[in-house]
């Protein structure tokens, strides 16, 4: 789904036009402490990482979202699921990165529960987030993921969470 509304959001399938604000949001140390990679160095890195997202949405129709509050245009932060290989498994790869400005008011678990509705019916929908990124690890259990193995990932101890199955009734 390229645009999907939450009670307080806009997830819309980024765009090039997104360039410069999804590289004022990587550049910020503050938003990449737990990044292997560290922050995004220069406005050409960005561009290469956003290529990648407009190529997943291009190729297979499902990507990163721009994520925008319904009461304003500004982007608050860039999440969703690609198509990856985690683990020697094909999964849907979850992500989720906000703006340090809305840090705290639950936009990423939001996202995320967003993201789950989304992929769930596509296949096995994973978040690898570093074993030190305690925020991150308590959004992913606050929007239904549960731990599930410890693996090192980009060189970094990470777990690997798994959305729960939806509940029957």
């Amino acid at each position: 789904m390229e645009v999907v509304q939450t009670a307080r959001m806009l997830l819309s399938r980024v765009t090039a036009d997104d360039l410069e604000a999804v590289h004022e949001l990587h550049s910020d140390p503050r938003t990449s402490v737990y990044n292997p990679a560290g922050p995004s160095p220069d406005l050409e890195s960005s561009r290469a990482m956003l290529d990648l997202w407009l190529a997943d949405w291009a190729e297979r129709g499902l990507g990163y979202w721009a994520a925008r509050p319904l009461t304003s245009p500004d982007l608050i932060g860039v999440g969703g699921l690609r198509h990856a290989v985690v683990d020697g498994a094909e999964v849907l790869n979850l992500y989720y990165r906000f703006h340090p400005m809305s840090w705290g008011h639950g936009y990423a678990v939001e996202l995320v529960r967003a993201a789950l509705r989304v992929g769930g019916p596509l296949g096995t929908v994973v978040a690898v987030i570093r074993d030190v990124n305690t925020r991150s690890l308590r959004v992913a259990e606050r929007a239904g993921m549960r731990r599930d193995r410890a693996i090192p990932y980009g060189g970094v101890p990470s777990y690997v969470y798994v959305a729960l199955p939806a509940r029957r009734t």
